[in-house]
């Protein structure tokens, strides 16, 4: 057993080390705010007024669950124990300077959460059940219509299954057992009953039922965490500023061992926040496409900036909550990592509240974690092997989720980190391809509708024969006979002729001459 899990060990620090993932992770984000022109911060305050304003609950335009309940569902899996857990972790090792490069990861990582987004929604369709679905799963195989396209899908949808038991199910059962148990003396036992009874009855109403919860859940989650870090930074105000000098200095030169920590270099700095900034907010992975996908929008543009708000809030804003409030309480240098957030606010709050608010986070956040997570392993389950077996899946996940309450985890960890990192090369690949599609219609959404007050029916107007048009994504599948393969209409639909309809050209394919034709091919 130590044999494999050394092994286990190796072959996970390989695939997150400084030489493979993280470059790509990182060099792909970079790669995508170029080519959009920094679309992260130039329509930064639009994106959070669509994510977060009147609009953002809008009902009425195609799409399952609202643009809010999508995002909320995606916070869900990507708001986790990582936020809490993973960043005392990182300056345990890297230092107070890897908090800086899990900002500037996080920057450009909002390009990436952007164009995954736009294209979950872009290439959205409908599965054996009728039901919308989307994701890397699904872009990788449409939007690049050939054998490559269908492996990179097949092999993003079996590593999501996999990583799904591990880090979105198993470990975060363990994670709130453990603190149930340490905090209010709750056995693990009930916890595992609770947790399996309480993760089976969510699923059972799909994504309606899981976007319900979600939409309550992370909001309080979020505002409870928050506002109990911004407490304590403020009656520490004073040490904010030796903060903000451990962290910039951090971040560009190495710091010496104080207490019980270690010492670190730069590239440990950059390492460590590169890695626990990518692993907590997803962008690159693909995970909160799935999600975004079945969003109600008028456009993928829309839910692309509604979307990578989501790395703003993970990362931006609770991640850097989480480190001042270690680093203001003056624990961060001779805390155990496991429970130095634990410990920062103990010290923080008054009486024994830091440690109940620390373990109502972990429990809200591991179990919105096990939703959003389950419906990504869901979609990719239909994806391999059809609707009546993702229902067997929701079974086995609820089932997974209470034994992870009762068993060290190490192994599935381990495991689980692995597939996660492989599930993202696929992602990354599929983006830098279809970087020129993303790019192309972005342009063109965003020159007939700058300041976004355009309906639905002047949306269908101007889009016209693009194959961007919403009609254009869910009713058609690819003739891959062709040598130029384009939208071709199959199925029971009928064929709208042009005269009658203004969405026509959307549903009859690209307009002749159109360079973004193949690149739109779909596949059922």
């Amino acid at each position: 057993m130590e044999t494999l899990q050394r092994n286990l060990d190796f072959v996970r620090d390989l695939i997150w080390g400084p030489w493979l993932l993280i470059p790509l992770l990182l060099g792909t984000g970079i790669f995508l705010t170029f080519r959009l022109r920094g679309i992260q911060f130039r329509l930064f305050t639009k994106a959070m007024s669509l994510g977060f304003g009147r609009r953002s609950r809008a009902t009425g335009e195609k799409g399952d669950i609202s643009s809010f309940a999508a995002m909320s569902t995606a916070l869900a899996a990507t708001v986790g124990t990582g936020n809490i857990v993973g960043v005392a972790a990182a300056m345990s090792i890297g230092g107070p300077g890897a908090l800086f490069w899990m900002w500037i990861t996080a920057l450009f990582g909002m390009a990436s959460k952007y164009a995954e987004c736009f294209l979950g929604v872009r290439f959205r369709t409908r599965d054996t059940a009728g039901q919308l679905t989307g994701g890397p799963q699904v872009y990788l195989a449409r939007g690049i219509p050939n054998k490559f396209g269908r492996f990179l899908s097949v092999m993003f949808a079996v590593c999501c299954v996999v990583a799904t038991f591990g880090i979105g199910n198993m470990t975060q059962g363990n994670a709130i057992a453990s603190n149930l148990e340490h905090t209010f003396n709750v056995s693990p036992v009930i916890t595992a009953v609770v947790l399996a009874v309480g993760t089976g009855l969510a699923l059972l109403g799909g994504i309606q039922s899981i976007a319900k919860v979600t939409t309550y859940m992370v909001p309080l989650m979020i505002v409870l965490y928050i506002g109990s870090g911004l407490y304590i930074i403020g009656v520490n105000f004073q040490g904010i500023p030796e903060a903000l000098r451990l962290i910039f200095t951090g971040a560009f030169t190495p710091m010496g061992a104080a207490g019980g920590f270690v010492g670190s270099t730069v590239l440990m700095a950059i390492q460590m926040g590169a890695a626990r900034s990518l692993f907590s907010n997803e962008s690159g992975m693909g995970t909160a496409s799935i999600a975004a996908s079945v969003a109600q929008t008028s456009h993928p543009v829309r839910q692309g900036l509604v979307s990578m708000t989501q790395t703003f809030v993970d990362t931006l804003v609770v991640i850097s909550i989480t480190g001042f409030v270690i680093l203001t309480t003056g624990v961060w240098n001779g805390a155990d990592t496991a429970t130095m957030t634990s410990v920062a606010f103990s010290t923080g709050l008054p009486g024994s509240w830091g440690g109940i608010v620390v373990t109502i986070c972990l429990v809200l956040l591991g179990y919105s974690t096990v939703l959003g997570w389950a419906y990504y392993g869901e979609r990719n389950v239909e994806r391999l092997a059809g609707a009546r077996a993702a229902i067997v899946y929701r079974v086995i996940f609820s089932l997974a989720a209470g034994l992870g309450a009762l068993a060290p985890l190490t192994l599935v960890w381990s495991f689980s980190d692995i597939m996660n990192g492989l599930m993202a090369i696929p992602n990354l690949i599929g983006l830098i391809i279809l970087s020129g599609l993303v790019v192309r219609e972005t342009n063109l959404y965003l020159k007939n509708d700058p300041k976004f007050n355009a309906t639905t029916d002047q949306i269908d107007a101007f889009m016209g024969t693009h194959p961007g048009a919403l009609d254009a994504q869910i009713h058609h599948t690819v003739d891959l006979s062709s040598a130029n393969p384009a939208l071709s209409e199959t199925g029971t639909l009928p064929v709208v002729p042009p005269a009658e309809s203004p969405r026509a050209g959307a549903a009859t394919g690209a307009a002749p001459g159109d360079d973004a034709a193949a690149s739109s091919a779909e596949r059922d």
